[in-house]
């Protein structure tokens, strides 16, 4: 919620600490790996600012375009002054925090599905939905973030988190691929990589 002009902190270094957590769940080894973690961090960081610390975006808005809303200044939720309050609050708040609730239920049950493998392929369970589903919570979490609470830095960097696990999940396809062979081309046949919709057989994107 918005602060009292002066920043609460306290409230951004809990929550960083807090969501950085999550990312602990995936050893990120590579270097493309590690860059994702690193953006996911980074948009952690310049949400909590924002929201608890200094609403930047908000000062640049005004600033630039002379953009007023009483609801804006006062919650901090740049979209609820755009689309409404009765919309934002009524449809839009509550889907983002359902995005944010399956994103970490996706991070949990794949991170315990995978270290329950003992080094075996996995595809039954959420890797039937999609062959990355922790990458696709993390994507969710921070999407639910960035509807709840919209900001320019995090705006602009979503994107790029998208570019790098998207970036992840294909280098570690290829490993995969030569580790189990055959079997796994089948199951990249099979499932999609991130988007759980209904796809052809003979492409593996």
């Amino acid at each position: 919620m918005a602060n009292d002009g002066y920043g609460s902190w306290d409230l951004v270094l809990l929550n960083v600490l807090f969501f950085s957590l999550f990312a602990l769940t995936i050893p990120f080894k590579k270097k493309t790996g590690r860059r994702s973690g690193s953006a996911y961090l980074a948009f952690v960081v310049a949400l909590y600012t924002e929201m608890y610390g200094f609403p930047l975006t908000i000062y640049v808005l005004t600033w630039l375009f002379g953009y007023q809303n009483p609801l804006t200044h006062l919650s901090g939720h740049i979209l609820a002054g755009v689309l409404g309050e009765s919309f934002f609050f009524v449809f839009l708040h509550p889907l983002s925090e359902l995005m944010m609730f399956l994103g970490v239920i996706m991070v949990i049950l794949g991170w315990l599905k995978i270290h329950s493998a003992q080094d075996r392929l996995v595809t039954d369970s959420i890797y039937a939905l999609v062959r990355h589903p922790q990458y696709l919570g993390f994507l969710l979490l921070t999407s639910g973030m960035l509807v709840q609470w919209t900001t320019l830095p995090t705006v602009l960097m979503w994107p790029i988190l998208v570019i790098l696990y998207h970036r992840l999940a294909k280098q570690e396809e290829k490993e995969m691929e030569a580790k189990f062979g055959e079997r796994y081309r089948e199951y990249k046949n099979r499932v999609p990589m991130l988007i759980p919709l209904p796809r052809l057989k003979h492409n593996g994107r």
